[in-house]
């Protein structure tokens, strides 16, 4: 885990977003309407896991993603991360708070490889649970032992999804991780935090093919796919104080998919 980008600390909130290795993710439109609300930014990425998908790995994309959330005004800690390494988080909050106390934490990082009942190897299981479940227990642990915050200001989110079928492994550990994430807005509640997860529906960053893109864009009522700037603005309102009353839920948030 290397740290490749720091700048000085400023008095903007910080929010911690998992997953923002690739420019057309959604964890990158999820930290770049952030930035634009004015949050400094602290993300991790993991170039192994695009290296070894479909997309493959896209070079320089940390430093461009940091470099676009400082022309919006934030301090940037980009973290390189396995979060399937269980000492992970905790290293992951220690580069972050460079910037200063974490205020929000948005959990966009998956596992995500196709296969079903059958043919889903022990490895890949244990794998998906480990970065789905487990880290997001263990991020979601360090935040609340480090949340120091003024009762009321803590933002706790999360991505799910609710494919399984063809997908066992993936669907499964987000399964657990909308319980895990839900429990928080109990658990947190003395802390003033809120928890809240979103189910995006099927958002196109480069993985669907041209038929599944036709096909899914027909089962929505606005005819079209969902972006990541559609989730985005949903997780920028969950962390503003207009969204503090919105807590233990989890929310689709795709365009009214059939």
């Amino acid at each position: 885990m290397d740290s490749v980008a720091a700048a000085t600390p400023t008095t903007r909130p910080v929010a911690l977003v998992t997953g923002v290795g690739r420019t057309a993710g959604i964890g990158a439109g999820v930290a770049e309407r952030l930035a634009a609300s004015g949050w400094d930014i602290a993300f991790t990425f993991w170039t192994p896991y695009d290296r070894r998908m479909a997309w493959g790995e896209e070079p320089g994309a940390a430093e461009g993603i940091g470099a676009s959330l400082e022309r919006l005004g934030a301090a940037v800690a980009a973290v390189e991360a396995d979060l399937a390494d269980p000492e992970t988080p905790a290293k992951v909050f220690d580069a972050a708070e460079r910037l200063g106390p974490v205020t929000a934490l948005v959990m966009c990082h998956c596992e995500s490889v196709d296969s079903g009942l059958l043919d889903t190897t022990v490895e890949s299981f244990d794998r998906h649970f480990a970065v789905n479940a487990r880290a997001t227990w263990l991020l979601a642990r360090e935040y609340g032992r480090r949340f120091t915050g003024a009762h009321g200001t803590g933002r706790m989110v999360a991505l799910t999804s609710d494919h399984t079928a063809g997908n066992l492994p993936y669907g499964a550990s987000k399964g657990a991780l909308d319980r895990i994430v839900l429990a928080a807005a109990r658990e947190l509640a003395h802390l003033g935090v809120t928890a809240n997860v979103i189910n995006p529906g099927p958002v196109d960053t480069g993985w669907m093919s041209g038929g599944l893109r036709e096909e899914l864009s027909r089962q929505t009522p606005l005819g079209r796919l969902g972006t990541p700037r559609d989730t985005a603005h949903l997780v920028d309102f969950l962390c503003s104080p207009q969204g503090q009353w919105v807590n233990g839920q989890l929310l689709m948030s795709n365009g009214g998919l059939a």
